[in-house]
């Protein structure tokens, strides 16, 4: 009996690390992300609620991010959207996927959102279709990817070129004006 409680042990946990592993993403190109994105917008967080859902084997955590909405560069929606997350934390429970992005009240990003209600994480290539907005030392507002490297061409974005770009202080980070720039165009073009 001990043996094949150990055993079954042993599986889950070898199911679990290919899990794990399966959560690694080729990043998208940018037309990947504005041609597969069924909304792009800009937006803020106003709320994030975790609970507890499904039952027995299929009991998890999900999240409900909340954002005002304040400006729709694709699809229609409102003032207010709501995007539903596997993980989050519940008392002292957490779970998550990793490298899935962290939403906190507050955050100001650009979103390229596809399967919402049915995809895990319903992003464009889960982290990397978020864009966090900030600001730099002189006030302006730049675009940074979820890990916080900014964006300084989006034609870039999914290529070998983008690695060696951090390295490269002669290019400044795109503005978030800029970036909106290039989403727009890019849908004109796709019409």
């Amino acid at each position: 009996m001990k043996i094949s409680r150990f055993l079954l042990c042993a599986a889950s946990v070898i199911a679990l690390n290919a899990t794990a592993r399966a959560t690694t993403v080729i990043p998208p190109s940018f037309d990947q992300l504005v041609s597969q994105a069924q909304l792009i917008f800009q937006g803020t967080v106003t709320n994030v609620r975790s609970q507890w859902a499904g039952e027995g084997a299929n009991r998890h955590i999900e999240s409900y991010v909340t954002f005002h909405v304040e400006e729709n560069l694709k699809g229609t929606q409102g003032e207010s959207y709501v995007m539903r997350m596997y993980g989050g934390t519940v008392g002292e429970d957490s779970m998550g996927i990793s490298d899935a992005p962290v939403f906190n009240v507050g955050d100001h990003d650009i979103l390229f959102v596809e399967n919402n209600g049915t995809q895990a994480i319903p992003l464009v290539g889960i982290m990397h279709g978020r864009f966090k907005l900030t600001r730099d030392s002189s006030g302006t507002e730049i675009v940074t990817k979820n890990e916080g490297q900014p964006v300084k061409r989006v034609e870039r974005l999914g290529t070998v070129a983008e690695e060696g770009e951090a390295a490269s202080t002669f290019e400044p980070p795109m503005t978030s004006d800029a970036f909106k720039t290039a989403v727009k165009t890019r849908l004109q073009q796709l019409k």
